[in-house]
């Protein structure tokens, strides 16, 4: 029924997430905190605070300061009972519960094949701008063994990795 959004304010493109997060958000009828954070302490100071009223859950958008501090919101997540997506998917392997995102070595490998371009006498602003092609959805079982949460088959049949 609630759902904390942790973002990182200073970042322009953050505005897209928020953006989509907000006009979906009436469609699964949910009432949307949004939390800019900067640091550790801001982000603690959100997860505790918004994790004082029942049936919450979690977001997090991609950014620097979520992988810089995605162990504190994996266990602030966990020690307040929080179901939680995360954007990439070392989020699941640390014990957040789902991860949905691009495929960061994917994006990494095909970054490097415009590096050898470029090394080879290709003008950068000639390259393409490139989209991500690849997600990944992976579910961690342990940990909605601990949330006290049921994962239908079927949606764990489309997961990319499923951790036991």
């Amino acid at each position: 029924m609630r759902v904390l959004v942790i973002f990182e304010p200073d970042i322009p493109a953050q505005l897209a997430y928020l953006q989509a997060i907000e006009a979906a958000a009436p469609t699964f009828r949910v009432e949307l905190t949004l939390a800019g954070v900067r640091n550790a302490a801001e982000i603690e100071r959100a997860i505790d605070a918004f994790a004082q009223e029942p049936k919450g859950a979690l977001i997090v958008v991609p950014s620097a300061i979520g992988i810089a501090h995605r162990d504190l919101i994996v266990a602030l997540a966990a020690r307040q009972h929080l179901p939680a997506i995360y954007p990439y998917s070392v989020f699941a392997r640390s014990g957040g519960f789902i991860s949905y995102g691009v495929d960061l070595a994917d994006l990494y490998w095909r970054a490097a094949s415009y590096v050898d371009r470029i090394l080879k006498g290709a003008k950068p602003g000639d390259l393409p701008v490139q989209l991500p092609t690849k997600f990944e959805l992976i579910v961690n079982l342990k940990t909605a063994k601990a949330l006290g949460l049921t994962i239908s088959e079927p949606f764990l049949q489309h997961a990319d990795e499923v951790i036991e």
